[in-house]
């Protein structure tokens, strides 16, 4: 079947009304859950192939979250679905009025290689509650878990409700031609403003789902050796292949030597003193990122690491960066870890805010000012204090970025709401019909109308 023809098929698929009943939809979750858990082997299999992943982190960071967003989705779809009445003022006494979801039609999701089977399947799940019929566009560069994708979804679904486009540029290219009703696009922000563009010739919807340079700030009260692991956890997983990841430290200058022997000592109790040779840790996806990251290397002092072989490099803490250096400019999305010192609060703000809006932020601190100054000077998605990336991880926490990190948030009833177009309708009382909008304008009605509207 070619693109125009599955989009068609979808479109008069919604328009038949099939997707709307809550009953569908949560049946179609149902089904989708069981087949996932059925095909788990192979989801490993195929993010083993991909990224090197552990079995223990494709549970983890993969399947598990998808798991658990699609348990609480259905948990809570049948009153999201239900139409609500909000408060009507007293001015248009005697309506009702009342707010109906009504879901887009045939929503386009796109997503990227890094983690290609929960950032594929998270939107989805988002898109089926909310009643629409999807595509899903995955990564070519994932190619094992883009087969594996195509596979579940072909067994729980007909391609006129929920389909997989496989392919590269030619087949996205095909898709963004497409008069589809909503876009989802996880990736870079070079292919996020072209998936803008496109979608802008027929006024569709976005959400885009970009990155950048996710600092990690430590002052002077955390506690380090705690910083340190979850620092460590946050940047290499998945081989620094993050989204959210740390992208460089910014540690209070009084206490950047303690903190950068807690980050060695964390390294190697948790991979050793050869991880290139641990099963544990994954790969960069493909030769082009490798190289590219190597690159990023060139000329700067490593305290840590700097090895590569077969695809892997090994996690890496740079010192003495300099802040216009390529790889201070650039998101690095791999195993690479510049830190950077300062002096006071005030050189956080002046750094992080002459930059682009990062997608997460980091702060280890135990000041509640310190806090305090973050959250109300610094723009950025998201983020935690005293732990990394783990606000991806729930559903009850909106996820998205802010400026060039993207825009639209999705998780829990942030994911039905972005796929939902929500209907108002007032509702004219009958029994009674108050006379003040009519003609005649009588000095009496207009001193009764300012005692409403003020």
């Amino acid at each position: 079947m070619d693109i125009s023809t599955l989009v068609s098929n979808q479109h008069a698929h919604f328009r038949s009304g099939a997707t709307l009943p809550a009953a569908v939809r949560l049946d179609a979750l149902d089904r989708l859950r069981r087949n996932i858990l059925a095909m788990q082997p192979d989801i490993e299999a195929a993010l083993q192939a991909d990224l090197g992943k552990h079995p223990y982190e494709s549970y983890f960071c993969e399947i598990g979250q998808v798991l658990e967003e699609l348990s609480y989705l259905r948990s809570h779809l049948r009153r999201w679905a239900k139409p609500r009445r909000v408060h009507t003022p007293m001015t248009l006494f005697p309506a009702k009025s009342r707010r109906y979801p009504q879901p887009y039609g045939v929503v386009l999701v796109m997503s990227p290689w890094n983690y290609p089977f929960m950032l594929s399947l998270t939107p989805v799940l988002g898109a089926i509650a909310a009643g629409n019929c999807v595509i899903l566009k995955p990564s070519a560069y994932a190619p094992a878990t883009s087969k594996v994708l195509s596979q579940l979804i072909a067994a729980t679904f007909e391609p006129q409700y929920v389909a997989v486009v496989e392919g590269g540029r030619a087949e996205n290219s095909a898709l963004l031609d497409q008069r589809v009703d909503y876009i989802f696009f996880t990736g870079g922000v070079t292919v996020g403003k072209e998936v803008m563009r496109r979608a802008a010739q027929n006024l569709i919807p976005v959400t885009l789902e970009l990155g950048g340079k996710s600092p990690c700030i430590v002052d002077e009260t955390a506690d380090l050796a705690l910083a340190a692991k979850r620092i460590v956890f946050g940047k290499f997983l998945n081989a620094g292949q993050t989204c959210v990841a740390p992208d460089y430290v910014l540690v209070q200058q009084e206490v950047k030597d303690q903190l950068v022997e807690q980050l060695k000592k964390t390294l190697l109790d948790a991979l050793g003193d050869d991880p290139l040779s641990n099963p544990e840790y994954g790969k960069i996806v493909n030769d082009k990122h490798y190289r590219r990251i190597l690159g990023l290397l060139e000329g700067q002092t490593i305290l840590l690491g700097g090895q590569a072989r077969d695809g892997k490099i090994a996690p890496t803490l740079l010192d003495q960066v300099d802040p216009q250096s390529p790889v201070m400019q650039e998101e690095i999305f791999g195993p690479v870890l510049p830190i950077l010192s300062y002096a006071t609060p005030q050189d956080v703000v002046d750094f992080v805010s002459n930059r682009e809006k990062p997608l997460a932020l980091y702060l280890f601190s135990r000041s509640r000012e310190m806090q305090d100054l973050v959250t109300s000077r610094l723009s950025f998605g998201g983020g935690c204090f005293n732990d990394t990336i783990l606000h991806l991880a729930t559903p009850y926490l909106p996820f998205g970025g802010v400026g060039n990190s993207g825009m639209g948030a999705y998780h829990g009833k942030a994911s039905f709401d972005t796929f939902t177009h929500y209907k108002s309708i007032l509702v004219g009382g009958q029994q009674v019909d108050v006379p003040l909008r009519y003609h005649p304008y009588t000095p009496s009605k207009f001193n009764l109308l300012k005692r409403f509207l003020k």
